[in-house]
């Protein structure tokens, strides 16, 4: 699962791609111009961006390379209809890391997107993650306790990966928002809550416990016992998360 933002004006195309994302398991959010999309990238976080070249307002190279200037690092994955070594070159050294020229067969959008969120970052990539009786298989979608398929909804499946994926990162509500809902969601800190409950009481074992754990005033973290529980997008105006 990876929270990924669409730029692109023509409603068709966008559709498209946010369908196929979506059909992935993706978090997909849209962008229709470049105004929209580089407010967007400054207000949330993303794992991946598929950026079109010709956009009203700025052009896709313009909003990568200000993007890279504030520091922006998620992969970038440029669309145009421009084919030639000259233009290429232009969309990469603006800071995009793959280039893919329309038209294209949606099979090889998608391949060249797993491709760029396989690079290596400080993140678990396995397909299969774990923690003790717990078992995650991202490409089947399935959740095993001690060999036992477990029943979670798609967005309890979504924040369960995230937490096996940064183990020991503890993340406030607002976080787990931006990273798991869409930004035209109308779920809030309490739905966020909520679903943290109902996804320990199909987890949480009598013997050892919740993996999930509170910390209180910030949010919520998977507890491993290897590493340092490291903060993420921690707001001090979020309250006291629920047990």
């Amino acid at each position: 699962m990876a929270k990924i933002l669409v730029v692109e004006d023509d409603p068709h195309l966008s559709s498209l791609i946010r369908n196929l994302l979506v059909a992935e398991r993706h978090v997909a959010e849209t962008a229709v111009d470049g105004n929209d999309a580089l407010a967007m990238l400054k207000m949330f976080k993303y794992d991946l961006v598929v950026l079109d070249w010709m956009l009203p307002g700025m052009t896709g190279n313009t909003i990568c390379r200000e993007y890279r200037d504030r520091g922006g690092a998620a992969p970038i994955l440029m669309l145009t209809s421009k084919s030639s070594i000259e233009e290429k070159e232009a969309g990469l050294d603006s800071g995009a890391d793959d280039y893919l020229t329309k038209p294209f067969d949606p099979r090889e959008l998608l391949a060249r997107i797993r491709a760029l969120l396989r690079r290596p970052q400080a993140v678990n990539s396995s397909k299969d993650l774990s923690i003790g009786e717990l078992a995650l298989d991202t490409k089947a979608c399935k959740v095993f306790k001690s060999g036992v398929e477990l029943k979670l909804l798609p967005k309890e499946f979504n924040l369960l990966e995230l937490f096996l994926r940064y183990p020991n990162q503890v993340f406030s509500p607002e976080a787990l928002l931006e990273r798991v809902w869409t930004a035209d969601s109308a779920a809030s800190f309490d739905t966020v809550r909520t679903y943290i409950k109902t996804l320990r009481k199909k987890i949480d074992s009598p013997e050892t416990g919740s993996p999930i754990r509170t910390v209180h005033g910030v949010g919520y973290c998977l507890d491993h016992n290897e590493g340092t529980v490291k903060p993420e997008a921690v707001s001090e105006s979020v309250s006291e998360p629920a047990n």
